[in-house]
């Protein structure tokens, strides 16, 4: 779920396990306060359309209120498309991981081995600066600091590291880490990490799916009272692992969205559902995105997201 040295694709009070979930048909909950997707401003190219366009929060920002946006390095100067994002009604989550990790080896169950810079606090300090973010706490919804940590090769101590110096320097802001579900066990969550979730895709039917919940459950043992959880919505669809893989045809990712929304409505640690991904093209030439989705299953996009946001 990488590209441009980033990976994609979004964590987040008392544990209660998955058999006592409450049921799903009451008014939408105060503690799911966000709705979005991934690879909405990260210079990814929709190569399915005769459009030049990276930046899809035109076509988003009508039913979503969070959007990320990709940092390459530590001079980007993002205030503008964060300032962007706010005016269409969306905070911004920053994929902030290559200001403090870099590829050092291949040894990692991904196959990317990443380590912590030894220049992090320099490099964040820049970035910190150029873009002020005290001033602009007000526009980021979090910092997305570790992509799949455990699962490229990132020691907890360094995820730590990284995570608390961020929180020492820019504390207004929540940070979050989305893990890969086969690391979930061997995952330790730094104290100043805020939103944490896990990604598993091909998944029919997650709030029903024993596998999908057990490690839902694994994953909320490890966090603190304080600590919420993100669900990472499966928005896209590759026909050779949904539908080998997971029996899902394209029309069926409307149900895969409603069983989503149920859980994180039922699940009171989850403040944010967020969906991979967007637009077309994207891990695979022939993957399709929420965006070229079939009509009925972004019009379920488009009410979970109405929903959650009040928009």
């Amino acid at each position: 779920m990488q590209r441009l040295a980033i990976i994609l694709f979004l964590a987040f009070f008392s544990c209660s396990d998955s058999e006592n979930i409450p049921g799903s048909n009451a008014v939408p909950p105060d503690h799911l306060e966000f709705f979005g997707f991934t690879l909405v401003d990260t210079y990814w190219d929709d190569p399915t359309d005769n459009e030049s366009k990276t930046n899809y929060s035109d076509e988003v920002s009508p039913f979503t209120n969070i959007g990320d946006i990709l940092v390459v390095t530590p001079e980007d100067t993002i205030v503008n498309r964060m300032v962007g994002m706010q005016q269409a009604g969306m905070k911004s989550i920053l994929h902030v991981a290559e200001l403090f990790f870099e590829q050092q080896g291949s040894n990692a169950p991904s196959g990317n081995n990443y380590s912590l810079r030894s220049d992090y606090q320099e490099r964040w300090n820049v970035f910190s600066s150029i873009n002020e973010l005290h001033k602009n706490a007000s526009l980021i919804a979090a910092f997305y600091l570790g992509e799949e940590p455990t699962w490229n090769g990132i020691v907890a101590n360094e995820l730590e590291k990284a995570a608390d110096y961020i929180k020492a320097t820019t504390p207004q802001s929540p940070i979050m880490i989305i893990e890969a579900a086969p690391a979930i066990s061997n995952l330790t969550v730094p104290n100043s990490v805020d939103w944490v979730g896990f990604d598993h895709y091909f998944i029919k039917d997650p709030k029903n799916n024993a596998e999908y919940l057990r490690e839902l459950q694994m994953l909320k043992t490890k966090l603190s009272p304080s600590q919420r959880l993100v669900l990472v919505l499966d928005s896209h669809y590759i026909n050779a692992a949904h539908g080998a893989l997971g029996s899902i045809a394209l029309n069926d990712l409307k149900a895969v969205a409603t069983s989503y929304h149920d859980l994180a409505k039922a699940e009171p640690k989850t403040i944010a559902l967020l969906g991979y991904f967007w637009p077309n093209g994207f891990d695979s030439p022939n993957s399709i995105g929420a965006r070229g989705m079939p009509s009925a299953v972004l019009a379920e996009y488009k009410r979970i997201g109405k929903e959650i946001t009040g928009k």
